[in-house]
């Protein structure tokens, strides 16, 4: 590892480029957290069933799931940063789409926003993610994407505080224990309000994204060393089948994005059900969930700027077991302990997530070719559809014994706490993926 130490992770030529692409880590961030509070919104809002409001996080992660492949097939025929000028600019339209999505109080509107914005999204993750790689020497690259990544909790951070203080808070519908038995004329009223509340951020969002995209059209950056050699498409899409080290990666980076949602997701339910237990005893305040989090989101933060740190005198694949197994850990902690202890295992979760994406991410594509990079980085950027399929799966463990979170027991504990055995797994392949990277290919 003593190569690592002597090479720069970044070098000093390039470090206003790798800033400008670095800052799209926490915009992505950002619409990720300020769009997961948004299903319990609609559903309040619009006045729809749990279902109707699911397809928010549907068209926000099925975005991803539909533009990633063809973003990375227009990356090989065009520049990284022309893939970031496009990524911007659908972006931008996407959150621009809630400001007429309000006037007509169409949800179906509201959707199609989303799903254009995550296009964007798509562009933008797989341009950058393998740019950053790109960027410096190989050696250094999972330490490159990690530093990158670690703007990523700051966007996080950033959106759920505006989902909190000037979506949440300012919401009327939210006031009302039932907003359906309103008359027709002040149900109307206040969803106009509300349906502004909630395009606002978004407005005001897509109108940021088009001051980066200025600064990024007049910025000089870097061109990829093979840019404009392309090797055949169907060549590329064998070597990446043979390459099991990337296969098997994209498996992983799909049971990580799923435990991360189904996490950062459930830790609502979570915590209701510990409310529930509590009903009627004295002195027992209600958890404020929002605050933990917050708090989750931080250690998260925290926990990229340690893994930064380790992985100059330990290998990726080895950090990625250790990050693993604790992950493993604290959901069984999660899973067994009905209490506030247990929602404390749930925030710890988010440590051990930290390194999570951005490390299998460069353990998968390190020794690929730069045109394989932008083939490979668009199966990874579609593994993000775990994170629209595994919550489901877990939502209907909580829905095993009724529409509550505590209806009844499993292995002695309340469904809720159960459901997280399906993180608990994901992990324990995660584990074994860094094991085997590290024995198979970095102890070579």
């Amino acid at each position: 590892m003593e190569n690592n130490q002597k090479t720069p992770v970044v070098s000093k030529i390039i470090i206003i480029p790798f800033i400008l692409v670095t800052s799209l880590f926490a915009l992505w961030g950002f619409a990720n957290a300020v769009t997961d509070p948004m299903v319990n919104a609609f559903k309040k809002v619009l006045e729809l069933t749990n279902t109707q409001a699911s397809w928010v996080q549907m068209a926000f992660y099925g975005g991803y799931f539909c533009m990633a492949l063809p973003a990375a097939m227009f990356m090989r025929k065009y520049s990284y940063k022309v893939g970031v000028l496009i990524g911007l600019g659908l972006y931008a339209v996407g959150a621009l789409l809630f400001y007429p999505a309000a006037i007509t109080e169409q949800f179906w509107f509201f959707c199609l926003g989303l799903y254009v914005l995550t296009f964007g999204l798509a562009f933008l993750e797989t341009a950058a993610n393998p740019y950053i790689l790109a960027m410096g020497a190989r050696e250094t690259a999972t330490q490159r994407l990690n530093l990158a990544q670690s703007v990523n909790p700051v966007g996080l951070i950033a959106g759920l505080l505006v989902a909190k203080f000037f979506v949440y808070d300012k919401l009327q519908s939210d006031d009302i224990a039932d907003f359906s038995a309103l008359d027709e004329a002040k149900r109307t009223m206040i969803r106009v309000a509300d349906l502004a509340v909630i395009r606002d951020p978004y407005v005001v969002l897509g109108l940021v994204i088009l001051a980066v995209f200025v600064l990024f059209l007049v910025n000089k950056m870097p061109q990829s060393k093979e840019e404009g050699n392309m090797p055949s498409l169907g060549d590329t899409f064998k070597n990446l089948i043979k390459n099991r080290k990337y296969v098997l990666g994209v498996i992983a980076q799909i049971l990580y994005v799923g435990a991360q949602i189904m996490t950062w997701t459930y830790i609502y339910q979570y915590a209701e059900a510990i409310d529930l237990a509590n009903v009627g005893v004295a002195g027992y305040e209600k958890i404020d969930v929002f605050a933990y989090q917050f708090v989750a989101f931080i250690m998260f933060t925290l926990g990229r700027i340690v893994g930064i740190a380790m992985l100059r005198v330990m290998s990726p694949g080895k950090l990625l077991m250790f990050f693993a197994i604790l992950g493993g850990a604290f959901v069984a902690g999660a899973m067994f302990i009905e209490s506030v202890y247990g929602l404390y295992c749930v925030v710890g979760i988010s440590f051990c997530m930290s390194l999570m994406f951005p490390t299998i991410y460069g353990i998968a594509l390190n020794d690929l070719s730069e045109e394989e990079s932008k083939v490979g980085s668009a199966g990874l950027v579609m593994a993000i559809v775990g994170g629209a399929l595994l919550p489901m799966l877990q939502g209907m463990i909580i829905d095993a014994g009724g529409s509550g979170v505590a209806d009844t027991s499993i292995l002695g504990v309340a469904e809720v706490n159960f459901s997280f055995i399906l993180p608990l797994l994901c992990f324990l392949y995660i584990a074994w993926y860094g094991l085997r990277v590290f024995t198979k290919h970095e102890t070579a």
